[in-house]
């Protein structure tokens, strides 16, 4: 019997062992600097976004997104069969400017992270189709970050959340 237990043991810790290494997600180290930031703002908003990582396959920068006049992508999220997020992807050419790259990313991550749709074709918003200027926004960018974050649909949802839980005991 206590042979039997053990084998069990080991099969179980094996499975586990096996599982726990399942849940890794790829990051460019370029982009992980950017990906920190993010992050740091979830924190200061009370955003959860660690199972959210693990949703994912991996975060990259890649050279195959279209790179010409009139359809030019320099960030995207990919989808699976089953219609989730796996893939954060950035356009390598995003990397020719910090500001670009930064902007680019954080309108990515939004997209996984906060829920995000797009708020405009162009209006200097990270969250826009396009922009005329990422320099404007770089230019602005504790304002462009904080209206990103307390204008998400993860952020409103949770404050809600927060308010309706919090009215309950009145």
């Amino acid at each position: 019997m206590r042979k039997h237990l053990s084998v069990f043991f080991v099969f179980i810790l094996s499975v586990t062992s096996y599982l726990q290494a399942q849940k890794s997600v790829d990051i460019d180290g370029r982009l992980q600097p950017i990906l920190n930031d993010f992050f740091e703002e979830c924190k200061k908003y009370g955003i959860e976004y660690h199972s959210k990582l693990f949703e994912l396959k991996n975060i990259d920068i890649v050279n195959n997104l279209p790179l010409e006049e009139g359809n030019t992508v320099l960030g995207k999220v990919s989808r699976n069969e089953a219609g989730m997020v796996d893939e954060i992807l950035i356009n390598w050419a995003a990397m020719l400017d910090p500001e670009i790259l930064k902007v680019v990313a954080f309108h990515e991550f939004a997209h996984h992270f906060l829920d995000y749709k797009h708020t405009c074709q162009d209006c200097n918003e990270i969250m826009a189709v396009t922009n005329t200027s990422y320099f404007n926004i770089a230019n602005d960018w504790e304002n462009q970050v904080e209206n990103l974050f307390i204008t998400s649909p993860i952020y409103l949802a949770n404050k809600e959340a927060h308010t309706v839980a919090v009215n309950t005991y009145n």
